[in-house]
């Protein structure tokens, strides 16, 4: 069957991202922070909390990692759907993924520069014979 982990932001304990407090440059914000754009999440709420790169860092790059994944098989795929929003000044967002027995991130998508400034959802579908993160 399928279970799904939804991951909101809304407490610091989002189970995908265990190390969120140790990710240098990302921030978790909403739209009232006075931060600047976007002022709402994806479904127009003001006070709903999202992750940020601190505009401090920019225009370096920064990495999110999720705990670790179990191998996928033809019954469970893993589907990674999320919720994005790219400035102009940011460029790029890029996701990748590291197998266990490999030392090296695979790029497996990125978007950059053609939906800047609104909110964007994805989904990927991810196989893998063995452990792995995203």
């Amino acid at each position: 069957g399928s279970s799904w982990n939804n991951c909101d932001f809304e407490t610091n304990l989002c189970k995908v991202f265990p190390k969120l407090d140790l990710q240098p440059g990302w921030i978790r914000r909403n739209g009232q922070s006075g931060m600047g754009p976007p002022y709402s999440d994806p479904n127009g709420n003001e006070s709903a909390y999202f992750l940020s790169l601190s505009s401090e860092i920019q225009p370096s790059s920064a990495a999110l990692r999720t705990n670790v994944f179990l191998p996928t098989d033809e019954e469970h795929l893993c589907q990674i759907r999320f919720h994005y929003w790219v400035s102009q000044m940011s460029g790029m967002f890029m996701v990748g993924l590291q197998k266990h027995s490999e030392d090296t991130v695979t790029n497996i998508w990125q978007v950059s520069g053609e939906l800047w400034n609104q909110w964007n959802v994805h989904t990927i579908t991810i196989n893998s014979t063995e452990k792995y993160e995203v």
